[in-house]
């Protein structure tokens, strides 16, 4: 659960100026006049800065979208506290920048994602995300850094781990992905990339015995380090909040020893998303998600193996605690119904449903599939970059449950 502390705060990107409000937002501008997917009216929208700005001042001028002109971005920052599964509760700052390189409304918005959070469980956790597109599309830059001081539950491998097996593992950690991806046709992207993964200073604390992480080979370091070669579809105008588009990356991952890690193994992400506007014309949204993490040949280091919320946001297994699960390959599906409920679009919902499935340790068999379901609200901070904050609940097997927060949608 998160509760903002300042509401929310508005950084460039609109003008109080009194000038004709466009019918269009930038982001979403049409490819031509017979393309309705992205078309709304800004003048009708209310997010959560428009409210502050009435409460400050009733007579302020309706703000405007003038991004395409200056290329100013629009950045949505929240301070909040908040709790989840994971980190109990925290105190954090969360921020996201939208905007374009260029003075063209048919290029992809970039966006940066970031924030900084310290828990009740003594956790630091701190990443930088961005994809930046250049003119034309042609280029795109993706990164994800992030450090972590990250004391956490793990619970085992393999799909029939339970509660009681859970206990803690302490570690530092720094992260290092990044992609350089070329357009090949519209919308199709590839590209090559560098993965670093360093984990350091890693103890366990009051294992129940022996642990599945001392039978894998528990060490007080782990370092992973591969070359990346990337296959990106991409029809999305807005990865922050899709309003329709198809989604799908391909990421293979050969880890060599020759880079530094103690042993060769070779990984491949497919992550493949599509948005459905239903009903047609409405600005409600049918989202479907497969996640699939697989071990091609080797053994990752034990913190680098697929597992619960262990994707790029940490958003799968919504219903799980991160870390829930964990083995050597996982396959995961998702499908959310996103709609309005007030018509100003200040306030929406979402229903989940969500499966998750881990290889056996000891077989390399699926044996266990772990469903989740749960609903949740959404409060528009930002109207113009469509920033929603994202406050869910959602529900596992076996008596899981909890808060999952979001900046932007889950997906």
């Amino acid at each position: 659960m998160l509760v903002p502390v300042l509401a929310a705060l508005n950084g460039r990107g609109q003008d109080n100026k009194a000038v004709p409000i466009p019918v269009h937002d930038s982001i979403y501008a049409p490819h031509n006049a017979h393309d309705k997917e992205y078309v709304f009216d800004a003048s009708k929208e209310l997010d959560l800065i428009d409210v502050i700005h009435e409460i400050k001042d009733k007579h302020a001028a309706k703000r405007v979208d003038t991004s395409t002109q200056s290329l100013k971005p629009h950045i949505s920052a929240v301070p909040a506290a908040g709790y989840t599964l994971q980190t109990g509760f925290a105190a954090l700052f969360v921020a996201n920048a939208a905007f374009y390189t260029v003075r063209d409304p048919e290029e992809n918005i970039s966006s940066i994602l970031t924030s900084l959070t310290y828990s009740q469980r003594n956790q630091i956790i701190f990443p930088l995300q961005s994809t930046i597109w250049t003119r034309d599309n042609k280029y795109c830059f993706v990164s994800d850094w992030r450090y972590l001081k990250y004391p956490s539950y793990t619970y085992g491998l393999g799909g029939y781990s339970s509660f009681d097996d859970q206990y803690t593992i302490d570690y530092y950690a720094l992260r290092i992905h990044q992609t350089l991806l070329r357009k090949v046709v519209t919308n199709l992207y590839a590209g090559v990339g560098y993965n670093f993964d360093y984990f350091w200073k890693i103890q366990e604390l009051d294992p129940p015995g022996v642990t599945d992480f001392q039978k894998y080979g528990l060490t007080t370091t782990e370092q992973a380090s591969g070359i990346t070669f990337n296959a990106l579809y991409d029809s999305r105008k807005n990865s922050i909040n899709p309003q329709g588009g198809e989604f799908a990356n391909i990421i293979y991952r050969p880890n060599f020893t020759f880079l530094g890690n103690a042993t060769t193994w070779r990984s491949l992400v497919v992550d493949l998303r599509k948005y459905i506007t239903f009903p047609k014309g409405s600005e409600n949204i049918l989202a479907f998600w497969n996640y699939d993490w697989l071990t091609l040949s080797g053994n990752p280091p034990y913190l680098m193996l697929p597992n619960t919320g262990g994707d790029p946001y940490s958003n799968t297994g919504r219903g799980y605690i991160q870390g829930r699960y964990r083995g050597k390959n996982m396959v995961y599906a998702e499908g959310e119904y996103r709609f309005q409920i007030s018509h100003s679009g200040l306030l929406g919902g979402v229903i989940f449903a969500n499966a998750q499935s881990f290889t056996e340790e000891s077989n390399t068999k699926f044996e266990v599939i772990s469903p989740g379901y749960g609903a949740g609200i959404r409060l528009k901070l930002n109207k113009f970059s469509r920033t929603n904050v994202a406050l869910d609940y959602g529900f596992g097997s076996n008596g899981s449950g909890g808060f999952f927060v979001n900046l932007g949608e889950v997906f």
